[in-house]
């Protein structure tokens, strides 16, 4: 969905390395990281680490959208949609 453009042309990086971390996908015109969660994201300690994963990547100046992994693949429109809203209802950073 997010690879070759396929969301209404916005282009996003796989596997893209920012500030230490890997990210699932980056739209770099938005600086916009998209993160997909598995179940291991449930522990405590995990979901600890995610919040300040999000932390410093907003310190940088990117949003952050997290989707659990079941969600996109049993409701893969209704997260499209919410990704393109974001990307569409934010100014890209100069």
């Amino acid at each position: 969905m997010l690879r070759m453009k396929g969301l209404a042309g916005y282009r996003f990086r796989r596997q893209h390395c920012v500030g230490g971390y890997i990210l699932d996908f980056y739209c770099p015109a938005h600086r916009l990281a998209v993160e997909l969660d598995g179940g291991q994201h449930n522990d405590p300690t995990q979901s600890g680490l995610d919040r300040l994963r999000t932390l410093k990547l907003n310190e940088l100046g990117i949003r952050v959208l997290r989707f659990w992994d079941d969600d996109v693949l049993k409701h893969t429109d209704v997260v499209a949609l919410d990704i393109l809203g974001h990307l569409e209802n934010t100014e890209p950073p100069p």
